[in-house]
């Protein structure tokens, strides 16, 4: 089977456009199929069958994967074997008619209006490391980037004239999102002092650098993330990601419409951004008290 997985690999890198984490999580997938593969003594690709692809994933299932895994998992399978009947490899696409194992979407975790404030407007410190971390996390809300995408911001991709930024997102797709008043701000006093301070003399294409004058890291950012949530007195330890999370639900609750906030998170598929359209229950109480007649009687 691995001159199959080659020339598929191939295929993906040139014509599928996937990020690099998602084909490096692709690759751990097929690679863990071909191993169960080669524990039930399976090597010809035309064995293959729904039954035992349903092994699969009980297999993994009963290895603790969590259910996202997975249902990623169960993608990148059907991935190949759409890929193997288009090449005419095999006669029948065994993944067609099999179903993935339950995978409950979970809300996703965000700051709260207050929080987000606390953690923004943090007493400044004497340190361009200081003035470049609130500029960051301003963006990061502002905007709604992913953390890989506010590491690799460069400097042309942003006009703070017009108030946009240019984001290269999964699969080098471009997006432009707008940026408020607030971050811009932040932005600008960055550029101006604290990034020069940072570069001594240096160049680099990246906007926010380290003393060392390279972008930061995924590792770096979450560390400084974590240690402003700190001082600000936020009890939750937020990630990048919640941030990100954060700015699709604050939006959508004030009325902003899904295909706007679609296109600002670079979203595929609307699907995946429907499930910021979530209430949650001390809302729902809030309306029900506001709204239904019987209540309204009894004032």
């Amino acid at each position: 089977m691995e001159p199959f997985i080659e020339r598929y690999w191939d295929h993906v890198r040139i014509a599928r456009g996937l990020s690099r984490n998602t084909l490096l999580a692709y690759q751990r997938d097929v690679a863990s199929f071909q191993h169960y593969l080669r524990d039930q003594q399976v090597s010809d690709v035309r064995e293959m069958s729904p039954p035992l692809l349903a092994g699969f994933l009980d297999h993994l299932h009963q290895s603790g994967l969590a259910s996202p895994s997975r249902a990623r998992a169960l993608a990148a399978v059907r991935s190949l074997f759409r890929f193997l009947k288009q090449e005419g490899m095999i006669a029948a696409n065994p993944t067609v008619s099999l179903r993935s194992a339950s995978r409950a979407r979970r809300l996703p975790k965000t700051l709260s209006p207050e929080e987000v404030t606390r953690l923004l407007e943090l007493p400044p410190r004497p340190l361009p490391e200081d003035h470049r971390d609130r500029a960051m996390v301003e963006v990061l809300y502002a905007a709604g980037v992913r953390v890989s995408e506010l590491i690799s911001l460069r400097v042309d991709q942003c006009n703070l004239d017009v108030g946009y930024i240019g984001i290269t997102g999964k699969g080098e797709k471009q997006r432009v999102v707008p940026i408020g008043r607030p971050a811009i701000e932040a932005v600008q006093a960055y550029l101006l002092a604290a990034r020069p301070a940072l570069l001594k003399q240096r160049s680099s294409r990246f906007v926010f650098v380290s003393r060392r004058g390279t972008p930061l890291t995924r590792q770096a950012f979450w560390k400084l993330l974590r240690a402003r949530a700190h001082r600000a007195g936020i009890a939750r330890i937020p990630s990048p990601h919640m941030l990100r999370h954060s700015f699709a639900t604050h939006l959508l609750q004030r009325g902003a419409d899904l295909r706007s906030v679609q296109a600002m998170l670079g979203h595929a598929d609307i699907a995946t951004t429907q499930i910021y359209t979530h209430v949650d229950s001390s809302q729902l109480k809030k309306i029900h008290t506001a709204c239904f007649p019987r209540n309204r009687s009894r004032r």
